[in-house]
């Protein structure tokens, strides 16, 4: 009989095997789950004051899908928005421009379509909209609540002042609500500057301009702030995002897209729809405030508080506590130069506090900042009084 014994390291060596085989039978019918990979399902709750009795509401209503020139799916704009707080959106894809459809038809209403039972089960207000996208000047419009989309002009012949009226006397006939977007966009086709235009000054008197976009994405535009105050127009942020929100907003970092405060007397599409006509909006974007100076001051007095003096020093010096309880920035210069004893500038970051150290050499009770972050007009921003 032949010797059938094994070196000893084979025979390790073959148990091991006969091991392992074992082990990975019994795992070919079972899932691992490797959940701490998972990024966590999380609604940001953002902290914006209510004002003066109404809701405070953070809507973003200009953005875009795979049916016109964005790169996402209807829904997708929906779990953005839960997931950042936000209560409102639209989907506004370009009438006249659709670089996608030789994949995706060209159905100027399925987008909204698409994304509203999301919507409903996520609670965000879903409300109808498009792009009008006719050419520079006069530049693109939004129309908001409005009815049935495929009735807008598809071409878009530059130099065509009928065609584009006709456009906007479209949607003004379904009862939308119509403003101006990114007045500043291409400013170099109209002499180097963006100019109030004859033909937005006859959209004014005619009923069919009501608001205007003053800060669109990563812009801000002095210019049409102004416009919006000398007009009465309702002044509104967007963000006109075509790519994943977090793409182009850094998050992480705390910042926030860029979208319009409205401030509604309920939390419902009406309330937002009577809000806006009125005009009580704030556009904002993470460190940037500009609207009415009644709404922003508003906004800064329910966020900003000073505590009474907790503590005086030996030379006279005073503490207290100065708080912002709001996901809002405020950047506090003081405005007299000349003025001894108070801080140069306070830097309020959302959330949060500081200690003021106030020495005796002001003879003043109180001191007067500029909120140099929170824009009242083009060139002006709101001026505080600290007691």
């Amino acid at each position: 009989m032949k010797n059938l014994s094994l070196p000893l390291y084979s025979l390790v060596a073959l148990l091991l095997s006969i091991e392992f085989a074992g082990a990975h039978a019994e795992l070919k019918n079972e899932v691992l789950h490797l959940e701490e990979y998972r990024r966590p399902t999380a609604r940001r709750i953002l902290q914006i004051p209510d004002i003066d009795g109404f809701q405070t509401l953070k809507c973003d209503l200009h953005m875009h899908t795979v049916f016109s020139d964005g790169l996402v799916w209807p829904t997708l704009r929906i779990e953005e928005a839960w997931e950042e707080g936000l209560d409102a959106i639209s989907i506004t894809d370009h009438v006249e421009y659709q670089p996608h459809k030789r994949d995706i038809p060209s159905n100027h209403n399925r987008a909204y379509q698409v994304a509203r039972k999301k919507a409903g089960e996520a609670n965000i207000i879903l409300i109808k909209g498009s792009e009008l996208t006719r050419a520079t000047p006069p530049g693109h419009f939004n129309a908001i609540f409005n009815g049935d989309a495929s009735v807008y002009p598809e071409d878009n012949e530059k130099n065509n002042l009928e065609r584009d009226k006709l456009a906007i006397a479209l949607a003004a006939d379904q009862g939308s609500f119509i403003f101006w977007n990114h007045p500043g966009w291409k400013a170099d086709t109209i002499e180097g500057s963006y100019e109030w235009l004859p033909f937005v000054d006859d959209l004014l008197r005619e009923g069919k301009l009501h608001g205007i976009e003053v800060v669109n994405s990563f812009y801000f535009y002095p210019k049409a702030l102004d416009w919006a105050l000398e007009h009465d127009l309702t002044i509104l942020g967007t963000s006109d995002i075509h790519h994943f929100i977090s793409s182009k907003y850094d998050m992480e970092r705390g910042a926030t897209r860029s979208m319009s405060l409205i401030f509604a007397k309920d939390r419902s599409a009406e309330g937002i729809r009577e809000a806006l006509e009125a005009g009580r909006s704030v556009a904002w974007s993470t460190k940037l405030l500009a609207g009415k100076e009644k709404w922003v001051r508003a906004l800064y007095e329910a966020s900003v508080s000073v505590a009474p003096v907790h503590e005086t020093n030996k030379k006279g010096t005073t503490y207290r506590t100065i708080s912002n309880t709001s996901d809002l920035h405020f950047v506090l210069k003081r405005a007299d130069e000349k003025l001894e004893g108070w801080p140069e500038q306070i830097d309020l970051l959302p959330q949060s506090s500081q200690i003021l150290a106030i020495k005796p050499a002001s003879e003043n009770g109180s001191a007067q900042y500029t909120v140099t972050n929170a824009y009242i007009g083009g060139s002006e921003t709101l001026v505080v009084e600290l007691p």
